[in-house]
């Protein structure tokens, strides 16, 4: 058994490891003022915007958490060095507006930080109180006041200078399980959102720690398509930590803000909803539009994001320049496939079911409630530009499973010019790197079969090239894979986590250019950047 296949069936024995608090069996929903009023919410707009969760039905469908965001707090401690809030702007204080979102029904949920100060927008200079040093007391507060939820921030977590560290000296896990332990000492079951913005790749250690965790920094404000870009880019490789009890955090909702298409609010909520991401609206419910609501409300989506079972969607292949398929089981042994149109334009795509491991299935689509029929191998529809697709498929077929003829990177037999060289992934595998610029690597000998032409091939490789900002190719590298020296293919090849030991394998692609017989070469290149370290190759056999 090979080492990629060692991991994926190491993988496929291993559950999700979740924080056992008795809370966020399902990924929580409510609303948080971020991004509409940055740290500048006071207490009218809070109750304003409570009044409006539930009056326009959202409370009702599952939004339940109303959320504080900073610059509630005061910038000083009471001489007993309790935590108190900003007098100005919460005159009422913060026990009588927790008093007021629990009388609506609502859930009501505070906001800290992990660190000397919070974060503000105001480039550090506001130095509100963070909860660092004060964890147990300030749980004990925060409880005391009625809070439900707790969303627990990064800023100046390293001393009382450095304001924002993407790249802290510090691990910052021992800073969020001390308020873990100082929650649970309260007795009261509170949700616990960490919001370290995927600093050191919290995926990995989080689950055990809070009931989600921000994977990404902010999708905003101000909000864009290339924010979404960035946070999807930077899912791939980490679905498989999410689930009951413990969830990926994409951030915030940016639907019925400015900056934002209404199809690509679409794309937006209802990744985010199959991502099993927390939602939480961030617009002002107090003037959205009737096409606003109709998306946050989409109640077959909302069941697919409260689904029991707890999966997320995972990522399935990437027609580059084109679409995305995603998909994921559901608990009535359905599945829910999610296609995201990339291209700047209204354009036809067609489903490939094998794509999601079915021949066939019945189709529903989520975001109308259309029963599409049954349907063998592709549907085609016509999708706008940055628009989605939602399907749910029932009674699914199981297609038969591609075989591959696999070839290693660091095999002898293939050519490596320029920088392109082989180094140690781990113990037991290699990879060819620095491919770009000057650097190719071309397998040979390659397998085309009895007939050649075009041939699906499946990548596994090594890309940490990740960014908490948005970039030409966020969160991603391009590699140009061409056959026997004929025009290649660019593939967008997302990160496969943030260390450069960790694989991603089964990235798709069509080639075509094959010849009949074992002499095919495949050459990977990129002449403008780097391309991702590449571990092995696998040809349709």
């Amino acid at each position: 058994m090979d080492t990629v296949r060692a991991l994926t069936l190491a993988f496929l024995l291993s559950g999700v490891v979740a924080l056992d608090n008795g809370v966020a069996r399902t990924p929580a929903m409510g609303w948080n003022p971020y991004n509409v009023y940055l740290c500048n919410t006071d207490e009218a707009q809070y109750q304003a915007a409570a009044q409006a969760l539930v009056q326009s039905g959202l409370k009702d469908v599952g939004y339940k958490y109303f959320g504080l965001d900073c610059g509630w707090q005061s910038t000083n401690r009471t001489s007993s060095g309790t935590f108190m809030w900003n007098a100005t702007r919460i005159p009422s204080g913060i026990p009588a507006l927790a008093e007021y979102v629990h009388e609506l029904g609502l859930l009501f949920g505070v906001y800290s930080d992990a660190g000397y100060y919070s974060c503000d927008f105001v480039g550090g200079t506001a130095h509100w109180i963070g909860s660092l040093g004060y964890e147990q007391s300030d749980a004990d507060t925060f409880t005391e006041w009625g809070a439900d939820y707790l969303k627990y921030d990064n800023c100046y977590a390293v001393n009382k200078t450095d304001f924002v560290d993407d790249y802290p000296p510090i691990q910052e896990e021992p800073h969020y399980t001390a308020m873990r332990d100082a929650l649970a000492n309260t007795g009261r079951e509170v949700v616990y959102s960490i919001c370290e913005w995927g600093v050191q790749d919290p995926a990995r250690w989080a689950g055990p720690v809070g009931n989600s965790w921000r994977i990404s920094n902010d999708i905003g404000p101000p909000p864009s398509f290339a924010n979404l870009q960035r946070i999807i880019n930077q899912l791939v490789p980490i679905t498989q930590f999410a689930g009951p009890g413990a969830w990926n955090d994409l951030d915030l909702l940016e639907v019925g803000n400015a900056g934002l298409t209404e199809e690509e609010w679409e794309m937006h909520f209802a990744f985010w909803a199959a991502a099993k991401s927390p939602l939480f609206i961030s617009t002002d419910l107090t003037t959205a539009s009737n096409e606003v609501l109709d998306i946050l409300g989409n109640e077959r989506i909302i069941a697919v994001h409260q689904d029991p079972l707890g999966k997320s969607i995972a990522f399935k292949r990437r027609y580059t320049d084109d679409y995305d398929v995603w998909a994921g089981p559901l608990a009535d042994g359905s599945v829910v496939a999610v296609l995201l149109n990339w291209a700047n334009a209204t354009q036809s795509i067609t489903f490939d079911l094998p794509d999601v491991g079915l021949s066939a299935a019945y189709i529903t689509d989520l975001w109308t409630g259309a029963e599409l029929g049954t349907t063998e191998l592709t549907y085609t529809t016509s999708v706008g530009a940055h628009g989605a697709l939602v399907f749910k498929l029932s009674n699914g077929v199981l297609a038969p499973p591609t075989q591959f003829t696999t070839y290693l990177a660091e095999s002898l037999s293939n050519v490596l010019t320029g920088g392109a060289t082989p180094r140690a992934l781990n113990s037991s595998a290699s990879v060819v790197g620095y491919i770009g610029y000057n650097g190719t690597l071309t397998f040979t000998g390659v397998d085309g079969g009895a007939t050649g032409g075009t041939k699906l091939v499946s990548l596994t490789y090594a890309n940490a090239d990740y960014t908490f900002y948005n970039t030409d190719c966020s969160n991603c590298r391009r590699a140009e894979v061409g056959v026997n020296g004929g025009a290649p293919v660019i593939a967008e090849m997302p990160i496969s986590g943030q260390s450069w030991d960790i694989l991603f394998a089964g990235y798709l692609l069509s080639l075509n250019g094959f010849v009949p017989g074992t002499n095919n070469n495949v050459t990977f290149s990129n002449y403008d950047a780097w391309a991702p370290d590449m571990y092995s190759l696998g040809v349709q056999a």
